[in-house]
């Protein structure tokens, strides 16, 4: 996460803390993301002894998003493994650009990921407003 952007209380309370979130059995699922070859910030080492001791899941998917692909690394707890067959059937939908409300599949994704209703709320407003000062500014 930059350090340099602030973001309003609610957005991200997770970030950075997947892996102890995960450990105490507060975060089902974590989800990084990012076009191959551009970031090294996937926690892949912090996690690895709780992969190779069945305490957490592993699932990695390269999806072609022209011109780039987009690396999704999953984790989640043996007991929510679904999540991440959902999430990836998102992913999938985004990159092929046929997602039909963004904002309800980010709200799902939110619910995915563990966030409490109101964090996702909070998110899609400050979405909401991120899109309007773009628009303003075209």
């Amino acid at each position: 996460m930059d350090d340099d952007v602030e973001l309003p209380p609610g957005i991200g309370p997770h970030n950075d803390r997947e892996l102890e979130l995960m450990l105490a059995g507060t975060k089902p699922m974590a989800m990084f993301s990012d076009a191959v070859h551009v970031s090294d910030y996937f926690p892949e080492a912090d996690f690895a002894p709780h992969v190779e001791s069945g305490k957490i899941i592993r699932v990695e998917e390269i999806i072609p998003r022209p011109p780039y692909e987009i690396r999704y690394l999953f984790y989640a707890l043996p007991s929510e493994e679904w999540r991440i067959e959902e999430a990836l059937v998102m992913c999938r939908k985004l990159c092929a650009g046929t997602v039909v409300d963004h904002d309800r599949n980010s709200a799902r994704m939110g619910e995915l990921l563990g966030y409490s209703r109101d964090d996702i709320a909070v998110f899609l407003q400050h979405s909401a407003g991120h899109l309007r000062i773009l628009k303003t500014e075209q």
